[in-house]
């Protein structure tokens, strides 16, 4: 199969002005919020081990509609709309077309995105549901954390599973940020089980909305945009074991680079830290 990536961008929308002797300042955004507080304050209303029991009987799989407390939301989606012009969208016929922002963007535009991902009550409340002691990613790793955007007609994402490339196990957590949009979510549990039968589904997901699952056991995509959609998913990436054989780490680089990111990006942020390591 012959694979094709696109460096172009996403333009932001179009706004028409008023003129200047009307214009109204701009609200100023509202400081970020403390991602442990805010995720504690969500977290401690479920009834984790009733989640973690449904987790295990589903495969390696959790929905939730509602999960994020609505400031972490909201900010979630004025960082997704002021990132837009830093997409870097890709084309691989029959299987994908969308763009992407890798971690390393979002380091340096959009830093709140980081520090929830590496919230210590969100990695202890992952724990709990998996089962598994759980790092983040390494720091060379752009899908550590990165947005997802679907914007133009027929962006989509095939048949996949999110393959670990690490010695240990490679937990996603998948979070909705803006669904203006008729993408679903289409999955199927229990492939990698020859004891339980398979079992499909599908869900639209919320702004604010969770799935959590183990990137080697659930088989999903993403259903095509239509006309004047916008979809945007942030993932995190978390792992059990962070070592990376060397010649898986090129099979991940080149997907990366070729599927998501861009060569600039993976590869030229490889240089660079390698350079310096600090």
């Amino acid at each position: 199969m012959s694979m094709h990536a696109e460096d172009d961008v996403i333009a932001p929308n179009s706004v028409e002005r008023s003129p200047a002797s009307s214009a109204v300042p701009a609200p100023v955004p509202a400081p970020a919020p403390n991602a442990d507080r805010a995720v504690a304050s969500r977290t401690r209303t479920f009834d984790t081990r009733r989640l973690s029991k449904d987790f295990a009987d589903q495969g390696a799989f959790l929905y939730l509609e509602d999960f994020l407390a609505p400031e972490v939301t909201t900010q979630l989606v004025q960082s997704a709309r002021g990132l837009l012009d830093e997409v870097n969208r890709n084309y691989l016929p029959g299987h994908k077309q969308g763009g992407s922002v890798s971690r390393h963007t979002i380091d340096g535009l959009a830093p709140f995105i980081a520090e929830l991902y590496r919230s210590k009550e969100l990695i202890g409340w992952l724990e709990q549901l998996s089962g598994d002691k759980l790092q983040v990613s390494p720091a060379d790793d752009p899908h550590a954390y990165a947005l997802y955007y679907y914007t133009r007609a027929g962006d989509h994402i095939g048949w996949h599973y999110d393959t670990s490339y690490y010695d240990g196990r490679r937990y996603t957590l998948l979070l909705g940020v803006i669904d203006e949009s008729s993408c679903r979510l289409d999955y199927e549990l229990h492939t990698r089980n020859p004891d339980v039968a398979d079992q499909p589904g599908s869900v639209q997901i919320p702004p604010g909305g969770l799935v959590f699952f183990d990137g080697d056991k659930l088989r999903h995509r993403i259903t095509p945009a239509g006309a004047n959609e916008m979809r945007v998913s942030l993932t995190f990436e978390y792992v059990t074991d962070p070592n990376m054989r060397p010649w898986r780490r090129f099979i991940s680089n080149m997907k990366d680079a070729i599927a998501y990111f861009g060569f600039r990006q993976v590869f030229r942020q490889m240089t660079k830290r390698r350079k310096d390591p600090a």
